[in-house]
This record gives C-alpha cells, structure tokens and sequence, in this order.
C-alpha cells in the first residue's frame, strides 16, 4: 500500500471521528427529545412520544427567556458591530504610536475573564443608579463581542486593494461616497460573518450575563436554574428545534448562493 493512499486513509478517518465527535452529542439530544422518560435521556428507553414538545409550547417561562436571549442579541448586533467595523478602519488605515495601544484596548476584554466583566460592569453602572436588566446585559456583552467583529473586519481589510479608494476620490467621489459603493461591498462577507458570530456569542453567553441579567431570565440562564432545580427533555425540544431552524437556513441560504453563481 502506497504512502498516499495510507495517508488519504488517515485523513478520511480522521475526519469521521471529527464529525462523529462533533455530531453525537446532538444526535442523542435529539432522541432524548422523544423518550417517554421525566429526564433528558435516551436510557433507558421508555418508549416514543410527543409530550416533550407539548411540554415546551406550555413553558412559558422559556419562551419568555428565549424572547430575552433574542432581543438582547439583537442589541449586541446594534453596538457592536458599528464599533467593530469603526475599530478595525481605524486601525488599518492609522499608523500612529497609539496603534498598538488602540489594538491591545480593543483586545483586552476577550483575555478577561467573563465573571470580571459582569461584576465590574454591574459596580460600575449601580453607581450610576442603573440596575441590571436587558440594557446592563447588552454593554456588557458588547464590551467582548466588539472585538470579534474587530478581528473578522480587520482580518478582510488587511486584503484590500488601497489603490480602489484612492481611484475613486480622484474621480471626484466623497469620502462617504467611497466607503458606501467601494469598501463596503468588500467588506460585506466580513460584516455578515461578524454579525453571526455576535449573535451566536450573544445568544450563548452565561458568565457575564448572570451578573448584569437583573430580573430578565435569558435562555442560557434559565436552563441553567433548571438545571440545578429539575430538567426535562422540553429543554431538548426547543433544541432540536432550533437546531432544525439553523439547518433549514442554512439550506436556503447556499440554494440562494448556488442560484446567484450559476446566474454569473
């Protein structure tokens, strides 16, 4: 047997162990989903059923926590995102001595510790007389998440062609002129990503959420205090489903690539 094929062996079954690993834990999430069993497990088995899912339409304090979990998201979006895409411009186009102090600011919330984060936040803000709630959470997580959309912005301009904006200002464009119909474009793929990355980082949060949620319960949170006080399979219901909500678009999603590119 050749080197290549041995080693085309290895790397085949590597992969498979790869998404065996990283499969697994959601296949068995999604049979425990239908166990006739009070815990989330799939033995033993105690037969078929669709109660869990019923269970989740009437837990109304998830999808309460869910709601949460989605508007604080969509207010990391909001925040973090405009200073990402500002921090990472400013740090590619500016060649000043604070460069490397703007980009170890920017940095250091990713190396501290999520706990810290959340306390120094909520200190900081009760001196304020601003309790902890859906706004205390948004700042908080944006502190962090900004910096992921700094990496993946800043990670795209590092590619970019400096030449196409100064093409354009000679042409008698506006500097905003430049940025809407030159480098955004560009940077759009960048921003997308970024944005999912917020989202998802957002959404899953735990550490720093805990100390700054008040009395709005995220997702997280909440399955968290189930955990401790009793967890049933409706959790791995509303898994499942998100789980197929995520598939579903993303099937559309490269439908929707396929189609444009077969277009060009």
């Amino acid at each position: 047997m050749r080197s290549e094929t041995i080693l085309r062996f290895a790397v085949r079954f590597y992969i498979g162990i790869f998404f065996l690993y990283l499969f697994t834990p959601l296949i068995v999430m999604g049979l425990a989903t239908f166990n006739d069993s009070r815990f989330p497990t799939v033995s033993p088995w105690k037969g078929a059923t669709l109660k869990w899912f019923e269970a989740l339409a009437q837990d109304g304090a998830m999808w309460d926590a869910l709601i949460i979990s989605m508007i604080v998201a969509a207010g990391v979006l909001i925040v973090a995102v405009p200073i990402g895409i500002c921090c990472a411009l400013l740090l590619s186009t500016y060649n000043g001595k604070a460069k490397t102090f703007i980009y170890t600011l920017m940095m250091s919330p990713l190396l501290t510790p999520g706990v810290i984060i959340g306390i120094s936040t909520l200190i900081f803000w009760k001196s304020l007389s601003v309790n902890g709630g859906v706004f205390l959470t948004v700042v908080a997580q944006t502190t962090f998440i900004s910096a992921y959309v700094m990496l993946m912005v800043l990670a795209r301009l590092q590619r970019f062609d400096r030449t196409l904006e100064n093409a354009a200002l000679s042409l008698g464009a506006t500097q905003w002129q430049t940025f809407r119909r030159v480098l955004l474009p560009y940077l759009k793929p960048a921003i997308i990503s970024a944005a999912a990355i917020a989202f998802l980082q957002s959404f899953e949060n735990y550490n720093t959420t805990l100390f700054v949620k008040g009395y709005d319960t995220t997702l997280t949170v909440y399955i968290a205090s189930k955990v401790r006080t009793g967890l049933t399979p409706a959790v791995n219901a509303l898994g499942l489903v998100m789980i197929l909500i995520t598939i579903l678009i993303a099937v559309i999603y490269e439908v929707k690539r396929r189609r444009e590119a077969m277009a060009q």
